[in-house]
């Protein structure tokens, strides 16, 4: 599976240790920063991974900021985007089955890695049920 990942510096620690996780299982993952726990704007990494996703280079992306909104909500500016904001495992795998999320935001300063571990697994193992959710799903982006 392609991964693409994101954060800003207060996702900084887990976006790494998802990396690595990510990678020790066989995905394949990049990484679109930050780089370090200085502080920066999430904008700056969440626009790049969206557009990656939008354009199927990857199968799903994760961005990781303090309370997960801003860089969901940046990454759920583009069309071809259905970021959803999880915060439990039951969340995250609604979101697949319900709204074909392809993008996963976690708020790092409210859940434990292992929440975001146990989160980040069931999303990219949840397949989206489709019928009569495809119908909404059809109606979510602006054309």
């Amino acid at each position: 599976m392609k991964i693409a990942i994101a954060c800003d510096h207060a996702g900084f620690q887990y976006k790494n240790r998802l990396v690595e996780l990510f990678t020790k299982e066989g995905h394949d993952v990049k990484d679109f920063g930050c780089h370090s726990e200085e502080s920066m704007d999430y904008p700056d990494t969440a626009h790049p991974l969206a557009t990656a996703v939008e354009n199927k280079e990857f199968d799903f992306g994760f961005t990781i900021c303090g309370s997960g909104n801003g860089i969901t909500m940046t990454a759920n500016k583009h069309q071809g985007i259905r970021a959803a904001l999880c915060w439990t495992a039951e969340i995250a795998e609604l979101a697949r089955q319900h709204n074909d999320a392809n993008v996963c935001g976690m708020p790092a300063r409210f859940i434990s890695f292992e929440e975001a571990q146990a989160i980040a697994e069931i999303f990219i193992k949840t397949e989206f049920e489709g019928g009569r959710h495809q119908k909404r799903v059809d109606k979510i982006a602006v054309r």
